[in-house]
């Protein structure tokens, strides 16, 4: 796929669009670089897809018979401890209202990349050759119409602990995490979109894991884009860029504090993936993510960080989300 900086990116996603070709793109976090390519030029044995049914390979009679291998060695409670102290003392400080704190871990297990793409439950699936793969749930942008919808989803819960579904919806620090991600999405779409409304708000949705069944919340909130939005669509998405889901609020600020409380680059983890065919336009965040580096493989996860964040409920949440959609 061919690689560009943003300038570039945006252009050629306004071309793309403008010109009604379907493509599929896929933004690092910094936005640094972008890989951007027509779905007609798009070789399987390099990239393969699936974003919520559009795909270029077929994985529906995937199922994996076999028992995972899956082990992982996360930070020491101290050395996390660290970063989320740099994180808690900048929200104490009013620097930050929320922030997402990630981490990078290895991961040993007896999948390839090629086998979690292929096996993976997930709305939105994509496999880089020898790089990573990502299964993600969390929408970014659906545009559809001229209509522009996002659905931030903030706040996890083991599903099989008593009355879960209860105790998430309860939970005043996920109630407060997700307010400020709401507050923050409805800002960001009306930079780009007119009459922008919350249609949802926090409902919460069942996944399935190879470590068992979480509880997630999430909410929609739309808004409607001007006539010409397809010639202008590569400006669109990078406006709304970073996802506020995984960086926190108010953006700038914030992901100034992520980058000096996280000891690694996210790379195309917290990015975003997308299939647009002209008009219409569907994209994930780039959160479930297991990378290669080398012969090692390393998996990215991490939770929102409050005012009200516990140091072993969020360490233990991160953790909770080491996991593959293999069942």
């Amino acid at each position: 796929m061919q690689q560009y900086k943003r300038p570039e990116a945006i252009k050629r996603m306004n071309e793309l669009a403008g010109s009604r070709k379907p493509f599929l793109f896929i933004i690092d976090y910094k936005q640094q670089y972008s890989l951007i390519e027509e779905v007609s030029r798009i070789d399987s044995t390099c990239c393969r897809y699936n974003f919520n049914g559009v795909e270029n390979v077929d994985t529906s009679t995937g199922r994996y018979n076999g028992q995972i291998d899956w082990n992982f060695t996360p930070m020491a409670l101290e050395d996390y401890q660290k970063a989320f102290d740099i994180v808690k003392r900048n929200i104490l400080a009013g620097n930050s209202y929320l922030a997402n704190l990630t981490c990078k871990v290895p991961v040993s297990t007896d999948l390839t990349l090629e086998d979690v793409f292929r096996y993976s439950k997930a709305l939105y699936k994509l496999w880089l050759k020898d790089k990573l793969v990502c299964f993600s749930p969390e929408i970014f942008v659906r545009i559809e119409n001229g209509e522009i919808r996002s659905f931030p989803m903030k706040g996890t819960i083991d599903a099989t602990l008593p009355d879960a579904e209860k105790q998430l919806m309860a939970d005043a620090k996920e109630a407060a995490e997700h307010a400020t991600i709401v507050d923050l999405i409805r800002n960001d779409l009306s930079m780009v979109a007119e009459r922008v409304r919350v249609a949802r708000y926090r409902y919460c949705d069942r996944l399935e894991t190879n470590k068992g069944p979480i509880f997630q919340t999430s909410s929609e909130i739309c808004g409607i884009l001007p006539p010409d939005y397809p010639s202008h669509i590569g400006e669109i998405i990078f406006r709304l860029l970073p996802a506020g889901s995984i960086t926190g609020a108010p953006k700038p600020k914030t992901m100034a504090i992520i980058e000096e409380a996280e000891n690694y680059e996210r790379g195309f983890y917290t990015g975003i993936m997308g299939y647009c065919d002209g008009e219409n336009l569907d994209s994930a965040v780039m959160i479930r993510f297991l990378e290669q580096e080398g012969d090692r493989l390393y998996y990215k996860a991490g939770g929102g960080i409050t005012s009200k964040s516990d140091l072993q409920s969020e360490y233990n949440e991160m953790i909770q989300k080491i996991y593959v959609p293999i069942y």
